[in-house]
């Protein structure tokens, strides 16, 4: 199968490049560097999939967390919400939806969220599943870190996830996304972040990853639904 391996920096994932350049496999993996942010990630993943379609895009970075999670702990994106595509109004915030600008059941959108559908990969991960917002803005008010916490329910925060989800849903590609926490969602004190280790333990899982693709054929890509 032909493997796209995208993140918004090189430095997310070199390690990863560093092995794909001495290790071979029976599949095919390139490397796309997207960008930081939605829509830098939409044109970058576009572009790709227009001059060479890859069979399964898996994306990696870093991520701020609102759960308290320890850092260095990679975890993989079921769903993605667009947390901050709306407006704020009265005191809260408004999605699309909510303004009825946008039907939140209308494809690719589930509920509001864009669903990975590739279960089976998910699984092959044996990594924990969780919720991610994607924003434009990194959140940093005390007052959205609540909004997001109590109406999100989203576990990491990225700037990439969203268009990942997106554009492979719509373009019915099979794709993973695997964040490594490297910081609370909050107030920016380098202090208090491991982007060391959150880099180390996220290509240790990416490797992994790869390693264990390389045991399995096309039938892994296949969508599934929720009772499967």
């Amino acid at each position: 199968m032909d493997i796209l391996l995208a993140a918004a920096t090189s430095f997310e994932i070199q390690p990863t490049i560093d092995f794909l350049r001495v290790t071979a496999g029976p599949h095919h993996v390139s490397t796309l560097i997207t960008g930081v942010g939605s829509i830098a990630t939409t044109w970058s993943l576009m572009r790709q999939i227009g001059r060479h379609r890859p069979d399964l895009v898996i994306q990696a970075g870093i991520a701020g967390c609102f759960t308290g999670r320890p850092r260095g702990e990679v975890l993989v994106v079921e769903e993605e919400v667009l947390a901050d595509l709306g407006v704020w109004e009265d005191h809260r915030f408004k999605t699309l939806f909510d303004l009825r600008l946008a039907d939140k059941d209308t494809p690719p959108f589930s509920a509001g969220r864009l669903i990975n559908p590739y279960r089976k990969l998910l699984r092959l991960t044996a990594l924990e599943p969780v919720r991610s917002a994607t924003v434009n803005e990194i959140t940093t008010d005390p007052g959205r870190i609540r909004w997001h916490q109590q109406n999100t329910a989203a576990v990491v925060e990225g700037m990439e996830g969203g268009a990942l989800h997106y554009v492979c849903l719509q373009e019915k590609i099979a794709f993973l996304q695997l964040r490594s926490v490297s910081n609370d969602v909050g107030v920016r004190d380098k202090t208090k972040w491991d982007i060391r280790s959150a880099l180390s333990r996220l290509n240790e899982e990416l490797i992994r990853l790869l390693e264990r693709l390389n045991k399995q054929d096309h039938s892994i890509l296949e969508p599934t639904n929720q009772s499967q």
